[in-house]
Protein backbone atom coordinates (compact mmCIF):
# COMPACT_ATOMS: atom_id res chain seq x y z
CA UNK A 1 0.00 0.00 0.00
CA UNK A 2 1.14 3.57 -1.07
CA UNK A 3 2.73 5.99 2.06
CA UNK A 4 0.53 9.12 0.92
CA UNK A 5 2.77 10.88 3.41
CA UNK A 6 4.65 11.30 7.08
CA UNK A 7 5.53 13.73 9.68
CA UNK A 8 8.04 13.46 11.12
CA UNK A 9 8.90 14.32 15.23
CA UNK A 10 10.31 17.10 14.67
CA UNK A 11 7.10 19.03 13.45
CA UNK A 12 5.50 18.19 16.66
CA UNK A 13 8.74 19.31 18.90
CA UNK A 14 9.97 16.78 20.05
CA UNK A 15 9.92 12.49 20.60
CA UNK A 16 7.32 11.39 22.68
CA UNK A 17 3.68 9.98 21.49
CA UNK A 18 1.29 12.08 19.74
CA UNK A 19 -2.58 12.75 19.21
CA UNK A 20 -4.65 13.13 16.02
CA UNK A 21 -7.56 12.25 14.76
CA UNK A 22 -9.50 12.22 11.11
CA UNK A 23 -12.32 14.28 10.36
CA UNK A 24 -15.69 12.57 10.81
CA UNK A 25 -17.95 11.85 7.95
CA UNK A 26 -15.99 13.61 5.02
CA UNK A 27 -12.32 12.63 6.27
CA UNK A 28 -10.66 15.84 4.65
CA UNK A 29 -8.16 16.79 7.27
CA UNK A 30 -6.34 15.18 9.76
CA UNK A 31 -6.17 17.38 13.27
CA UNK A 32 -2.39 16.34 15.10
CA UNK A 33 -1.04 17.88 18.35
CA UNK A 34 2.02 16.65 20.27
CA UNK A 35 5.28 18.30 22.86
CA UNK A 36 4.95 21.36 21.75
CA UNK A 37 1.54 22.74 22.17
CA UNK A 38 0.43 22.89 18.86
CA UNK A 39 -2.60 21.47 16.97
CA UNK A 40 -1.82 21.43 13.22
CA UNK A 41 -4.81 20.52 10.80
CA UNK A 42 -3.59 18.65 7.35
CA UNK A 43 -5.26 18.06 4.26
CA UNK A 44 -5.47 14.43 3.02
CA UNK A 45 -2.29 14.75 0.99
CA UNK A 46 -0.46 16.12 4.05
CA UNK A 47 -0.42 20.30 3.56
CA UNK A 48 -0.88 21.71 6.51
CA UNK A 49 -3.70 24.06 6.31
CA UNK A 50 -3.96 25.65 10.13
CA UNK A 51 -2.20 26.17 13.60
CA UNK A 52 -3.43 26.59 16.54
CA UNK A 53 -1.58 27.64 19.80
CA UNK A 54 -3.08 25.61 23.03
CA UNK A 55 -1.66 27.39 26.39
CA UNK A 56 -0.71 24.06 27.46
CA UNK A 57 -0.66 20.00 26.89
CA UNK A 58 -3.80 18.45 24.78
CA UNK A 59 -5.86 16.45 26.71
CA UNK A 60 -8.37 16.12 24.23
CA UNK A 61 -9.58 16.82 20.93
CA UNK A 62 -12.09 15.02 18.66
CA UNK A 63 -14.65 16.61 15.47
CA UNK A 64 -18.15 16.77 15.49
CA UNK A 65 -20.84 14.05 13.82
CA UNK A 66 -20.76 16.12 10.70
CA UNK A 67 -16.96 16.59 10.73
CA UNK A 68 -17.69 20.69 10.66
CA UNK A 69 -15.95 21.42 14.45
CA UNK A 70 -13.39 20.22 15.88
CA UNK A 71 -12.93 21.04 19.77
CA UNK A 72 -9.98 20.54 21.49
CA UNK A 73 -9.38 20.72 25.35
CA UNK A 74 -5.67 21.34 27.52
CA UNK A 75 -4.16 20.86 30.94
CA UNK A 76 -3.78 24.77 31.71
CA UNK A 77 -7.84 26.37 31.46
CA UNK A 78 -10.92 26.15 31.49
CA UNK A 79 -11.48 27.31 27.88
CA UNK A 80 -12.57 24.72 24.65
CA UNK A 81 -11.19 26.01 21.23
CA UNK A 82 -13.22 25.17 18.32
CA UNK A 83 -12.54 25.12 14.91
CA UNK A 84 -14.52 25.30 11.95
CA UNK A 85 -13.79 23.24 8.92
CA UNK A 86 -15.87 25.66 6.82
CA UNK A 87 -14.72 29.09 7.49
CA UNK A 88 -11.47 27.78 8.48
CA UNK A 89 -11.59 29.91 12.01
CA UNK A 90 -10.71 29.86 15.72
CA UNK A 91 -13.47 30.18 18.59
CA UNK A 92 -12.89 29.51 22.09
CA UNK A 93 -15.61 28.04 25.07
CA UNK A 94 -15.35 29.05 28.24
CA UNK A 95 -16.54 25.79 30.07
CA UNK A 96 -16.70 27.29 33.26
CA UNK A 97 -15.02 24.16 34.76
CA UNK A 98 -12.25 25.45 37.52
CA UNK A 99 -10.31 22.46 37.44
CA UNK A 100 -8.07 20.64 34.95
CA UNK A 101 -10.04 19.64 31.74
CA UNK A 102 -9.20 15.55 30.54
CA UNK A 103 -11.98 14.13 28.68
CA UNK A 104 -13.87 15.24 24.91
CA UNK A 105 -16.14 13.34 23.24
CA UNK A 106 -18.68 14.29 20.87
CA UNK A 107 -22.26 12.69 20.53
CA UNK A 108 -22.93 10.87 17.89
CA UNK A 109 -26.40 11.48 16.81
CA UNK A 110 -26.69 15.54 18.29
CA UNK A 111 -24.98 18.43 18.61
CA UNK A 112 -23.70 17.53 21.95
CA UNK A 113 -20.28 18.03 23.36
CA UNK A 114 -19.34 16.52 26.89
CA UNK A 115 -16.21 17.27 28.90
CA UNK A 116 -14.89 16.08 31.91
CA UNK A 117 -12.34 17.19 34.43
CA UNK A 118 -9.60 15.44 36.78
CA UNK A 119 -12.00 16.38 40.10
CA UNK A 120 -14.96 13.99 38.34
CA UNK A 121 -17.21 17.15 36.96
CA UNK A 122 -18.95 17.19 33.88
CA UNK A 123 -20.33 19.77 31.40
CA UNK A 124 -22.70 19.03 28.73
CA UNK A 125 -22.53 21.59 25.59
CA UNK A 126 -25.02 21.82 23.16
CA UNK A 127 -23.23 23.44 20.08
CA UNK A 128 -26.62 24.29 18.20
CA UNK A 129 -27.77 26.22 21.44
CA UNK A 130 -24.52 26.82 23.01
CA UNK A 131 -26.56 25.63 26.13
CA UNK A 132 -23.98 24.54 29.03
CA UNK A 133 -25.21 21.85 31.68
CA UNK A 134 -22.68 21.88 34.27
CA UNK A 135 -22.78 18.77 36.56
CA UNK A 136 -20.52 18.83 39.45
CA UNK A 137 -19.50 15.72 41.07
CA UNK A 138 -20.70 12.96 38.46
CA UNK A 139 -17.71 11.20 39.61
CA UNK A 140 -15.33 12.27 42.70
CA UNK A 141 -12.10 11.35 41.20
CA UNK A 142 -10.87 11.72 36.89
CA UNK A 143 -12.72 11.00 34.25
CA UNK A 144 -11.00 8.68 32.06
CA UNK A 145 -13.13 7.56 28.65
CA UNK A 146 -16.71 8.05 27.54
CA UNK A 147 -18.87 7.20 24.98
CA UNK A 148 -22.45 8.26 23.83
CA UNK A 149 -24.97 6.10 22.56
CA UNK A 150 -27.51 6.59 19.03
CA UNK A 151 -29.99 7.57 21.78
CA UNK A 152 -27.63 10.38 23.11
CA UNK A 153 -27.45 8.06 26.91
CA UNK A 154 -23.86 8.95 27.73
CA UNK A 155 -21.38 6.75 29.59
CA UNK A 156 -18.66 7.59 31.46
CA UNK A 157 -15.79 5.56 33.25
CA UNK A 158 -14.11 6.90 36.47
CA UNK A 159 -10.80 6.77 38.48
CA UNK A 160 -13.17 6.24 41.49
CA UNK A 161 -13.76 2.70 39.61
CA UNK A 162 -17.20 3.62 38.71
CA UNK A 163 -19.40 4.12 35.25
CA UNK A 164 -22.17 5.99 34.83
CA UNK A 165 -24.83 6.14 32.78
CA UNK A 166 -26.78 9.61 31.99
CA UNK A 167 -29.12 11.59 30.13
CA UNK A 168 -28.47 15.14 27.92
CA UNK A 169 -29.45 17.14 30.73
CA UNK A 170 -26.99 14.97 32.82
CA UNK A 171 -29.33 13.18 34.87
CA UNK A 172 -27.50 10.12 36.05
CA UNK A 173 -29.76 7.11 35.02
CA UNK A 174 -27.46 4.39 36.27
CA UNK A 175 -24.48 3.82 38.38
CA UNK A 176 -22.33 0.86 38.22
CA UNK A 177 -18.79 0.00 40.94
CA UNK A 178 -16.35 -2.32 40.16
CA UNK A 179 -13.64 -3.85 40.99
CA UNK A 180 -10.43 -1.88 39.21
CA UNK A 181 -9.96 0.42 37.12
CA UNK A 182 -12.19 0.75 34.00
CA UNK A 183 -10.85 1.99 30.85
CA UNK A 184 -12.14 2.53 27.43
CA UNK A 185 -16.17 2.83 27.65
CA UNK A 186 -18.10 2.18 24.48
CA UNK A 187 -21.74 1.54 23.50
CA UNK A 188 -23.23 -1.02 21.16
CA UNK A 189 -25.76 -3.86 21.12
CA UNK A 190 -25.25 -7.15 22.32
CA UNK A 191 -26.44 -9.60 19.69
CA UNK A 192 -30.11 -11.45 20.21
CA UNK A 193 -32.64 -13.40 18.65
CA UNK A 194 -34.87 -10.14 18.63
CA UNK A 195 -33.11 -6.81 17.83
CA UNK A 196 -33.50 -4.37 21.00
CA UNK A 197 -36.02 -1.79 21.02
CA UNK A 198 -33.81 0.69 22.69
CA UNK A 199 -30.65 0.37 20.08
CA UNK A 200 -27.86 0.42 21.85
CA UNK A 201 -28.43 -1.46 24.56
CA UNK A 202 -24.93 -2.37 26.11
CA UNK A 203 -22.56 -0.51 27.96
CA UNK A 204 -18.41 -2.94 27.47
CA UNK A 205 -15.42 -1.66 29.73
CA UNK A 206 -12.26 -2.88 30.18
CA UNK A 207 -12.11 -3.76 33.91
CA UNK A 208 -8.16 -3.69 35.20
CA UNK A 209 -6.55 -4.42 31.17
CA UNK A 210 -7.71 -7.96 32.00
CA UNK A 211 -11.13 -8.48 31.51
CA UNK A 212 -14.46 -7.35 29.48
CA UNK A 213 -17.59 -5.96 31.76
CA UNK A 214 -20.72 -5.83 29.68
CA UNK A 215 -23.15 -4.40 30.86
CA UNK A 216 -27.69 -4.25 29.23
CA UNK A 217 -28.88 -1.75 30.39
CA UNK A 218 -32.28 -4.31 29.80
CA UNK A 219 -31.07 -6.49 32.15
CA UNK A 220 -29.11 -4.46 34.37
CA UNK A 221 -29.11 -7.19 37.08
CA UNK A 222 -26.88 -9.87 35.60
CA UNK A 223 -24.08 -8.02 34.29
CA UNK A 224 -21.22 -10.37 32.02
CA UNK A 225 -17.51 -10.14 32.79
CA UNK A 226 -15.15 -11.93 30.33
CA UNK A 227 -11.91 -12.83 31.40
CA UNK A 228 -9.07 -14.62 28.91
CA UNK A 229 -5.78 -16.52 28.41
CA UNK A 230 -3.34 -14.78 30.33
CA UNK A 231 -1.01 -15.69 27.82
CA UNK A 232 -2.49 -13.23 25.91
CA UNK A 233 -1.34 -10.33 28.01
CA UNK A 234 -3.24 -7.19 29.01
CA UNK A 235 -6.04 -5.71 26.58
CA UNK A 236 -4.66 -2.74 24.67
CA UNK A 237 -7.77 -2.26 22.64
CA UNK A 238 -11.02 -3.82 21.15
CA UNK A 239 -13.94 -2.97 18.93
CA UNK A 240 -17.58 -3.97 18.26
CA UNK A 241 -18.44 -4.26 14.90
CA UNK A 242 -21.14 -6.28 12.13
CA UNK A 243 -24.21 -8.14 14.08
CA UNK A 244 -22.24 -8.40 17.90
CA UNK A 245 -19.01 -9.41 17.78
CA UNK A 246 -16.31 -7.90 19.52
CA UNK A 247 -12.46 -7.94 18.59
CA UNK A 248 -9.84 -7.91 21.23
CA UNK A 249 -6.50 -6.92 20.92
CA UNK A 250 -3.96 -7.95 23.49
CA UNK A 251 -0.55 -6.64 24.20
CA UNK A 252 1.64 -9.63 23.43
CA UNK A 253 0.48 -9.75 19.88
CA UNK A 254 -3.13 -11.70 20.20
CA UNK A 255 -6.12 -10.64 18.64
CA UNK A 256 -9.34 -11.96 19.16
CA UNK A 257 -13.32 -12.77 18.33
CA UNK A 258 -15.96 -12.90 20.32
CA UNK A 259 -19.38 -12.97 20.00
CA UNK A 260 -21.96 -11.31 22.65
CA UNK A 261 -24.90 -13.55 21.52
CA UNK A 262 -26.11 -15.42 24.97
CA UNK A 263 -25.43 -19.09 23.10
CA UNK A 264 -21.90 -17.72 22.21
CA UNK A 265 -20.58 -15.68 24.76
CA UNK A 266 -17.25 -16.87 26.46
CA UNK A 267 -16.25 -18.89 23.35
CA UNK A 268 -14.02 -17.58 20.90
CA UNK A 269 -14.46 -17.71 17.65
CA UNK A 270 -11.19 -16.65 15.97
CA UNK A 271 -7.76 -16.23 17.44
CA UNK A 272 -3.98 -15.37 15.77
CA UNK A 273 -1.03 -14.08 17.01
CA UNK A 274 -0.43 -11.03 14.59
CA UNK A 275 2.75 -9.73 16.32
CA UNK A 276 5.80 -11.57 17.70
CA UNK A 277 6.48 -9.27 20.67
CA UNK A 278 3.41 -7.04 21.52
CA UNK A 279 0.39 -5.31 19.76
CA UNK A 280 -0.38 -1.97 20.09
CA UNK A 281 -3.42 -1.18 18.96
CA UNK A 282 -6.22 -2.42 16.40
CA UNK A 283 -8.55 -0.67 14.19
CA UNK A 284 -11.60 -1.27 12.21
CA UNK A 285 -13.29 0.09 9.03
CA UNK A 286 -16.61 -0.26 8.39
CA UNK A 287 -16.61 0.75 4.57
CA UNK A 288 -13.92 -1.67 3.65
CA UNK A 289 -15.12 -4.38 6.15
CA UNK A 290 -11.91 -4.31 7.39
CA UNK A 291 -9.57 -4.87 10.49
CA UNK A 292 -6.01 -3.95 10.70
CA UNK A 293 -3.58 -4.60 13.62
CA UNK A 294 -0.29 -2.47 14.44
CA UNK A 295 2.65 -3.74 16.34
CA UNK A 296 6.48 -4.85 16.44
CA UNK A 297 7.06 -3.04 13.26
CA UNK A 298 4.10 -3.74 10.93
CA UNK A 299 0.60 -3.11 10.15
CA UNK A 300 -1.55 -6.26 9.42
CA UNK A 301 -4.84 -5.77 7.83
CA UNK A 302 -7.83 -8.66 7.61
CA UNK A 303 -10.88 -9.29 5.60
CA UNK A 304 -13.71 -8.73 8.22
CA UNK A 305 -15.78 -11.65 6.05
CA UNK A 306 -13.02 -14.38 6.27
CA UNK A 307 -10.39 -13.00 9.00
CA UNK A 308 -8.16 -16.09 8.76
CA UNK A 309 -7.09 -14.27 4.84
CA UNK A 310 -4.20 -11.63 5.31
CA UNK A 311 -5.50 -8.86 2.80
CA UNK A 312 -2.65 -6.94 3.22
CA UNK A 313 1.11 -6.60 5.19
CA UNK A 314 2.35 -3.24 5.79
CA UNK A 315 6.15 -3.30 6.78
CA UNK A 316 7.65 -0.04 8.01
CA UNK A 317 11.20 -0.82 8.51
CA UNK A 318 12.75 2.38 9.92
CA UNK A 319 10.24 2.55 12.42
CA UNK A 320 10.36 0.57 15.88
CA UNK A 321 7.27 0.76 18.52
CA UNK A 322 4.25 2.05 16.81
CA UNK A 323 1.92 3.67 18.52
CA UNK A 324 -1.95 4.41 17.97
CA UNK A 325 -4.09 3.71 14.51
CA UNK A 326 -6.96 4.60 12.51
CA UNK A 327 -8.92 4.85 9.54
CA UNK A 328 -11.15 7.53 8.22
CA UNK A 329 -14.43 7.50 7.97
CA UNK A 330 -14.48 6.58 3.85
CA UNK A 331 -11.95 3.90 4.44
CA UNK A 332 -9.15 5.67 2.27
CA UNK A 333 -6.53 6.40 4.66
CA UNK A 334 -5.29 4.52 7.10
CA UNK A 335 -2.84 6.39 9.89
CA UNK A 336 -0.51 5.09 12.21
CA UNK A 337 1.22 7.09 14.92
CA UNK A 338 4.43 5.80 16.24
CA UNK A 339 5.67 5.94 19.97
CA UNK A 340 8.94 8.24 18.98
CA UNK A 341 6.52 10.84 17.24
CA UNK A 342 6.32 10.42 14.11
CA UNK A 343 2.96 10.09 11.79
CA UNK A 344 2.30 7.77 8.68
CA UNK A 345 -0.74 7.98 6.57
CA UNK A 346 -1.57 5.26 3.92
CA UNK A 347 -3.63 4.97 1.06
CA UNK A 348 -6.07 1.66 1.66
CA UNK A 349 -8.60 2.65 -1.00
CA UNK A 350 -9.11 4.40 -4.40
CA UNK A 351 -12.19 5.31 -5.92
CA UNK A 352 -12.92 3.14 -9.38
CA UNK A 353 -12.17 6.27 -11.76
CA UNK A 354 -11.27 5.57 -15.29
CA UNK A 355 -11.92 6.79 -18.53
CA UNK A 356 -11.33 5.22 -22.22
CA UNK A 357 -10.37 6.56 -25.43
CA UNK A 358 -9.63 3.93 -28.89
CA UNK A 359 -7.13 1.49 -26.65
CA UNK A 360 -5.86 4.44 -24.08
CA UNK A 361 -6.78 3.82 -20.51
CA UNK A 362 -6.61 6.41 -17.93
CA UNK A 363 -7.39 5.51 -14.72
CA UNK A 364 -6.60 7.16 -10.94
CA UNK A 365 -3.48 5.47 -9.48
CA UNK A 366 -3.13 7.74 -6.35
CA UNK A 367 -5.25 10.60 -4.95
CA UNK A 368 -3.47 12.96 -7.10
CA UNK A 369 -2.10 11.19 -9.49
CA UNK A 370 -3.76 9.75 -13.31
CA UNK A 371 -1.51 6.99 -15.24
CA UNK A 372 -3.01 6.69 -19.01
CA UNK A 373 -1.86 3.23 -20.25
CA UNK A 374 -2.53 1.65 -24.01
CA UNK A 375 -1.92 -1.93 -23.56
CA UNK A 376 -2.43 -2.38 -27.52
CA UNK A 377 0.32 -0.57 -28.74
CA UNK A 378 2.47 -1.14 -25.77
CA UNK A 379 3.33 2.41 -24.76
CA UNK A 380 5.68 3.61 -22.13
CA UNK A 381 2.44 4.04 -19.55
CA UNK A 382 2.06 7.96 -18.70
CA UNK A 383 1.73 8.95 -14.75
CA UNK A 384 0.22 12.98 -14.76
CA UNK A 385 0.49 14.66 -11.33
CA UNK A 386 -3.23 16.72 -10.99
CA UNK A 387 -4.46 19.48 -8.97
CA UNK A 388 -7.02 18.30 -7.03
CA UNK A 389 -8.61 14.81 -5.93
CA UNK A 390 -11.16 14.04 -8.79
CA UNK A 391 -14.83 12.34 -8.52
CA UNK A 392 -14.26 11.84 -12.33
CA UNK A 393 -12.10 11.78 -15.29
CA UNK A 394 -12.66 12.17 -18.48
CA UNK A 395 -9.58 11.32 -21.86
CA UNK A 396 -9.85 12.47 -24.84
CA UNK A 397 -7.23 12.30 -28.35
CA UNK A 398 -4.97 15.12 -26.79
CA UNK A 399 -6.61 16.11 -23.96
CA UNK A 400 -7.11 14.54 -19.94
CA UNK A 401 -9.80 16.35 -17.72
CA UNK A 402 -10.41 15.81 -14.18
CA UNK A 403 -13.68 16.90 -12.22
CA UNK A 404 -14.84 17.66 -8.78
CA UNK A 405 -17.62 19.59 -7.66
CA UNK A 406 -18.62 21.85 -10.20
CA UNK A 407 -15.10 22.61 -11.96
CA UNK A 408 -13.00 20.75 -14.88
CA UNK A 409 -9.36 20.99 -14.90
CA UNK A 410 -7.93 20.20 -18.23
CA UNK A 411 -4.55 18.72 -18.95
CA UNK A 412 -2.80 18.67 -22.33
CA UNK A 413 -1.07 15.41 -23.19
CA UNK A 414 1.32 16.85 -25.95
CA UNK A 415 4.86 15.29 -27.18
CA UNK A 416 6.53 17.94 -25.39
CA UNK A 417 4.85 16.29 -21.95
CA UNK A 418 2.14 17.43 -19.87
CA UNK A 419 0.57 20.98 -19.62
CA UNK A 420 -1.78 22.11 -17.70
CA UNK A 421 -4.01 24.21 -19.72
CA UNK A 422 -6.76 25.84 -16.98
CA UNK A 423 -9.60 24.97 -15.04
CA UNK A 424 -13.57 25.91 -15.81
CA UNK A 425 -16.23 26.45 -13.55
CA UNK A 426 -19.69 24.82 -14.27
CA UNK A 427 -23.02 26.07 -13.14
CA UNK A 428 -23.65 22.59 -11.35
CA UNK A 429 -22.29 19.39 -10.15
CA UNK A 430 -20.36 18.00 -13.37
CA UNK A 431 -21.70 14.24 -13.52
CA UNK A 432 -19.91 13.20 -17.16
CA UNK A 433 -17.14 14.72 -19.20
CA UNK A 434 -16.81 13.60 -23.07
CA UNK A 435 -13.91 14.59 -25.16
CA UNK A 436 -12.90 14.77 -29.02
CA UNK A 437 -10.28 16.43 -30.62
CA UNK A 438 -11.24 20.34 -30.12
CA UNK A 439 -14.47 20.37 -27.65
CA UNK A 440 -15.93 19.07 -24.42
CA UNK A 441 -19.10 18.27 -23.12
CA UNK A 442 -19.89 18.48 -20.12
CA UNK A 443 -23.12 17.32 -17.88
CA UNK A 444 -24.12 18.88 -15.46
CA UNK A 445 -28.03 18.86 -13.77
CA UNK A 446 -29.97 17.99 -17.02
CA UNK A 447 -28.10 19.96 -18.69
CA UNK A 448 -24.29 19.22 -21.16
CA UNK A 449 -22.36 22.46 -22.32
CA UNK A 450 -20.43 21.84 -25.29
CA UNK A 451 -17.74 24.31 -25.34
CA UNK A 452 -14.00 24.30 -26.47
CA UNK A 453 -11.03 22.97 -24.87
CA UNK A 454 -8.21 25.43 -25.27
CA UNK A 455 -10.34 28.29 -26.23
CA UNK A 456 -10.02 30.23 -29.66
CA UNK A 457 -9.04 27.85 -32.61
CA UNK A 458 -7.90 29.24 -36.03
CA UNK A 459 -11.90 29.79 -37.81
CA UNK A 460 -13.81 29.66 -35.54
CA UNK A 461 -16.02 32.26 -34.38
CA UNK A 462 -17.09 33.18 -30.60
CA UNK A 463 -20.52 31.60 -30.97
CA UNK A 464 -18.89 28.89 -31.68
CA UNK A 465 -16.41 28.70 -28.24
CA UNK A 466 -19.46 27.28 -26.14
CA UNK A 467 -23.11 26.03 -26.00
CA UNK A 468 -25.46 25.34 -23.61
CA UNK A 469 -28.43 22.10 -24.00
CA UNK A 470 -30.95 22.57 -23.78
CA UNK A 471 -31.48 26.09 -24.56
CA UNK A 472 -34.30 28.73 -23.38
CA UNK A 473 -36.55 27.41 -25.77
CA UNK A 474 -36.32 24.10 -25.22
CA UNK A 475 -36.41 24.22 -21.14
CA UNK A 476 -38.93 21.46 -20.93
CA UNK A 477 -36.75 18.25 -20.63
CA UNK A 478 -33.60 16.89 -18.89
CA UNK A 479 -30.48 15.63 -20.57
CA UNK A 480 -30.29 12.13 -18.82
CA UNK A 481 -27.10 10.94 -21.28
CA UNK A 482 -24.84 11.98 -23.87
CA UNK A 483 -21.67 11.45 -25.86
CA UNK A 484 -19.16 12.85 -28.34
CA UNK A 485 -17.76 11.50 -31.19
CA UNK A 486 -15.27 13.50 -33.84
CA UNK A 487 -18.34 15.11 -35.67
CA UNK A 488 -21.59 14.97 -33.11
CA UNK A 489 -22.55 16.16 -29.66
CA UNK A 490 -25.26 12.94 -29.33
CA UNK A 491 -27.73 13.37 -26.07
CA UNK A 492 -30.76 10.99 -24.98
CA UNK A 493 -33.36 13.17 -22.55
CA UNK A 494 -36.39 12.57 -19.99
CA UNK A 495 -38.56 12.88 -22.91
CA UNK A 496 -37.24 9.47 -25.16
CA UNK A 497 -35.94 12.01 -27.58
CA UNK A 498 -32.15 10.89 -29.05
CA UNK A 499 -30.58 14.43 -30.42
CA UNK A 500 -27.77 14.50 -32.61
CA UNK A 501 -26.04 18.20 -32.94
CA UNK A 502 -23.52 18.33 -35.82
CA UNK A 503 -20.05 20.44 -34.29
CA UNK A 504 -18.75 21.73 -37.49
CA UNK A 505 -22.15 23.02 -39.32
CA UNK A 506 -23.18 23.95 -35.47
CA UNK A 507 -26.58 22.92 -36.09
CA UNK A 508 -28.89 19.89 -35.03
CA UNK A 509 -29.26 17.43 -38.09
CA UNK A 510 -31.46 14.26 -36.31
CA UNK A 511 -33.66 13.86 -33.60
CA UNK A 512 -35.19 10.61 -32.84
CA UNK A 513 -38.26 9.57 -30.66
CA UNK A 514 -38.81 6.86 -27.95
CA UNK A 515 -41.27 5.93 -25.63
CA UNK A 516 -38.92 5.41 -22.86
CA UNK A 517 -36.22 7.40 -21.32
CA UNK A 518 -32.60 7.02 -22.30
CA UNK A 519 -30.45 6.43 -19.41
CA UNK A 520 -26.91 5.50 -21.02
CA UNK A 521 -24.77 6.17 -24.82
CA UNK A 522 -21.49 4.48 -25.58
CA UNK A 523 -20.50 5.42 -29.17
CA UNK A 524 -18.71 2.12 -30.49
CA UNK A 525 -16.04 2.61 -33.15
CA UNK A 526 -17.71 5.60 -34.58
CA UNK A 527 -20.21 3.56 -36.36
CA UNK A 528 -22.46 2.81 -34.10
CA UNK A 529 -24.50 3.90 -30.70
CA UNK A 530 -25.25 2.00 -28.33
CA UNK A 531 -28.69 3.09 -26.37
CA UNK A 532 -29.51 1.76 -23.24
CA UNK A 533 -33.23 2.65 -22.11
CA UNK A 534 -34.91 0.92 -18.89
CA UNK A 535 -36.76 -1.56 -20.90
CA UNK A 536 -34.21 -2.70 -23.44
CA UNK A 537 -31.04 -1.94 -25.53
CA UNK A 538 -30.73 0.07 -29.19
CA UNK A 539 -27.94 0.14 -31.43
CA UNK A 540 -28.57 3.03 -34.15
CA UNK A 541 -26.23 3.05 -37.20
CA UNK A 542 -24.50 6.33 -36.88
CA UNK A 543 -23.33 6.41 -40.55
CA UNK A 544 -27.59 6.76 -41.53
CA UNK A 545 -28.45 9.56 -39.94
CA UNK A 546 -25.80 12.74 -41.89
CA UNK A 547 -28.57 13.84 -43.18
CA UNK A 548 -30.59 17.43 -42.72
CA UNK A 549 -31.91 17.63 -39.35
CA UNK A 550 -35.59 15.63 -39.23
CA UNK A 551 -37.58 13.92 -36.42
CA UNK A 552 -37.61 9.73 -36.87
CA UNK A 553 -39.91 8.05 -34.67
CA UNK A 554 -38.78 4.85 -33.83
CA UNK A 555 -40.55 1.02 -34.40
CA UNK A 556 -39.54 -2.42 -34.61
CA UNK A 557 -39.31 -1.85 -38.32
CA UNK A 558 -37.10 0.94 -38.62
CA UNK A 559 -33.56 -0.25 -41.27
CA UNK A 560 -31.76 1.78 -38.51
CA UNK A 561 -32.50 0.01 -35.43
CA UNK A 562 -31.82 -3.31 -33.40
CA UNK A 563 -33.61 -3.96 -29.80
CA UNK A 564 -32.86 -6.48 -27.37
CA UNK A 565 -35.30 -8.37 -26.25
CA UNK A 566 -35.94 -8.44 -29.37
CA UNK A 567 -39.82 -9.46 -28.70
CA UNK A 568 -40.66 -8.51 -25.39
CA UNK A 569 -39.39 -5.29 -23.66
CA UNK A 570 -38.55 -6.86 -20.27
CA UNK A 571 -35.76 -5.96 -17.71
CA UNK A 572 -32.04 -6.22 -19.67
CA UNK A 573 -30.39 -7.60 -16.88
CA UNK A 574 -32.60 -10.78 -17.58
Amino acid sequence: MKRVFSLSNKTFGSQGTITYSWQKALGNYLATTGADHIVRIYDRHGEMKEEISLPGMCTGMGWDRDGDTLAVINDKNGVVTLWDANTMRTSQLDSGLRDQMTFLLWAKAGPYLAIGTFKGNLMIYNHQTSRKVPILGKHTRRITSGSWSNENLLALASDDNTISISNVEGDTIRQISVRANPQNVQFSEMKGDERSQMGENTVSVVIGKKTLFLYNLNDPENPIELAFQQRYGNIISYKWYGDGYIMIGFSHGYFVVISTHMKEIGQELFQARNHKDNLTCIAISTSLNKAASCGDNCIKIHDLSDLKEMFAIINMEDERGLDVLNWSDDGQLLAVSTQKGNLHVYLTRLPMLASAHQTRIAHLTSLLEVTIEDNVQQDQPLTIPIDVEPTFIGIGPFHLACRMNNRAWFYLLGDAGIERLKDREYLGTVNHICLNADYAAVGFEGKVQLHMIEGETAGTTDERETRLFPDSSQDDFRITCHDLTNDFLIYGSDNGGITYFYVEDWNFVNEFRHVVVSWLLIILEKLTLNVFFKSCIQILNILSISTPKRTVALNSHSPLLRSWPEESHGDPSG
